[in-house]
């Protein structure tokens, strides 16, 4: 916008010295500016659609903005879990979410409200503006348009979920449109438009898997399983015929997955759950694209506050740190919650690769890049260029077994599917003859708590089930009345959806009534 007024403005200069002059200025004032892109002017040729597109990719990246000294906007769906608290308490935006007393202006929902529109708002443009483009490879043009749509609905999956009738905006928008200023849909409709864009994305002839970190079509099926799994639960309840899609949907990839398991699998070991060398492959079915020269990795708050565990030597980034009670509620013999080999860690090296010292507590290593921190006797690089997993092959294992559970008893498949998490993990899973399909279904439960813990998943669970872990039972509670022991607050009907923010109300009466409980 600046350098388009000042370009204006010098125009109208140019045009005050000539009116001097015997020649006119009306053809100055009549040009338009070739270099002043607008959505017309832009979207002509194939690559301004993979430009379009990429700017899309790059929006994702919100969810690793700042919220305020030691916080980030991913901190948002960790805090509300109870399985994480912070080591600063100096933020307090973050400090309201762990106490569960969030409002409209906390500064992590009212950023997740604005990049997810803003990722909706640019796929919009994609949508619309590339398939005109001509000429254009037609396999091309269905990519992106496929990608794109996943894109929008994976945003429109996190914004249902977390405020429940959002605006259904599917066109882009001017001050002049109609939806500019628009009302809020109804969870049913925004659940339709997400199902209708992974189904086209599915058919978009993506491949199975993109090393280069572009959706594939692993990802797009299980984040459609999941949207299913979602589904059959609250607020929706569409039950059995839900639970079959997404028992059928997560099944596609697994039986893809066997007769590939080069190309799907989980990783043998942990380490490569957090490794340069493995993203985008394997169990690493949809990540965030992080790199040093445009964005280096986000998770830095989960790095001890004052201890030497990188090449920066003692930092004062740290603020979300596992709860004792949580990490304690791992099995005896869990793979997961051993030092260093599974994701956590109790000791480290100093300055990242010297002496071992003790960090006095248990951290979470699930996002420790020992590539670009160092480890025993090897310096990092300092280029922490870890991409963020968003779906992971184990999930996709997960929704199955618990999806088909739900359609009477455990299977020999679904047990399989769990036995497979738990088998890496180094644990002893009873036979399935012992699992009744009430205690499978929390087995499963218990599983999705300690296998994807710390990848903004939990939260989610919990507002689907109705239902959250309890660390000392080794149970489930009702959502309402459980105490998250991060800050011993119990959950209330309101937790169920995150109030709107205050601006857009302001901004916008026709999002209102404020969610309740909000008001």
């Amino acid at each position: 916008m600046r350098q388009s007024f000042v370009k204006n403005i010098s125009r109208v200069l140019l045009c005050g010295i000539m009116l001097a002059g015997p020649i006119g200025c009306s053809d100055f004032l009549d040009e338009e500016d070739p270099s002043n892109l607008t959505p017309e002017s832009f979207y002509t040729i194939p690559d301004h659609a993979e430009a379009a597109l990429a700017s899309v990719y790059a929006d994702l990246r919100f969810m690793g903005g700042g919220a305020g000294i030691f916080s980030a906007n991913w901190q948002l769906l960790e805090a509300l879990t109870g399985t994480s608290t912070t080591e600063t308490a100096q933020n307090s935006d973050l400090n309201n979410l762990l106490a569960l007393v969030q409002d409209g202006n906390t500064a992590h929902v009212v950023n997740y409200w604005n990049g997810l529109y803003r990722v909706i708002a640019n796929a919009n443009q994609v949508l619309e503006k590339v398939p005109p483009i001509e000429p254009m490879n037609a396999a091309q043009k269905a990519r992106i348009l496929g990608e794109a749509r996943f894109l929008r609905a994976s945003a429109y999956f996190t914004a249902v979920r977390l405020w429940g009738d959002v605006p259904l905006i599917t066109t882009p928008q001017t001050a002049t449109t109609e939806q500019f200023s628009p009302g809020r849909n109804p969870i049913a409709s925004i659940y339709a438009l997400i199902v209708e864009d992974l189904i086209a994305a599915e058919a978009a002839g993506l491949a199975w898997m993109d090393l280069s970190g572009r959706v594939n079509q692993a990802a797009v099926k299980t984040q459609l399983a999941k949207v299913y799994l979602t589904m059959a639960g609250f607020p929706l309840n569409r039950g059995a015929s839900h639970y079959k899609l997404a028992a059928d949907k997560a099944f596609e990839v697994i039986t893809y997955a066997n007769a590939n398991p080069s190309s799907i699998n989980l990783f043998t070991n942990y380490d490569d759950v957090h490794s340069e060398r493995t993203e985008n492959r394997i169990e690493h079915l949809f990540m965030l694209q992080y790199n040093e020269v445009v964005a280096g990795n986000p998770m830095g708050n989960f790095l001890p506050n004052f201890q030497p565990t990188t090449f920066q030597g003692p930092g004062g980034t740290g603020s979300s740190v596992p709860t004792r009670s949580f990490y304690n509620s791992y099995e005896v013999g869990d793979l997961r919650a051993k030092n260093q080999d599974g994701y956590f860690y109790t000791s480290y090296f100093t300055n990242g690769s010297g002496a071992p010292f003790q960090l006095g507590g248990p951290y979470v290593f699930k996002h420790f890049n020992r590539i670009a921190f160092g480890t025993s006797g090897v310096p990092g690089t300092r280029q922490n260029n870890l991409n963020v997993p968003q779906i992971r092959y184990a999930e996709t294992l997960l929704i199955f077994a618990e999806a088909q559970n739900e359609l009477g008893a455990p299977t020999q498949a679904a047990y399989d599917a769990m036995k497979r998490i738990r088998d890496r993990a180094t644990l002893v899973t009873p036979a399935l003859g012992t699992f009744s399909q009430a205690s499978f279904r929390e087995a499963v439960w218990r599983e999705r708590w300690k296998e994807l813990c710390y990848e903004q998943i939990t939260y989610f669970d919990m507002l689907r089930l109705r239902r959250v872990y309890n660390e000392t039972t080794n149970g489930f509670n009702n959502f309402v009345g459980h105490i998250n022991l991060s800050t011993n607050q119990p959950l209330q009907q309101k937790h169920l959806l995150l109030p709107l923010p205050t601006q857009e109300l302001l901004n916008n009466p026709n999002l209102k009534p404020q969610n309740p409980g909000f008001e």
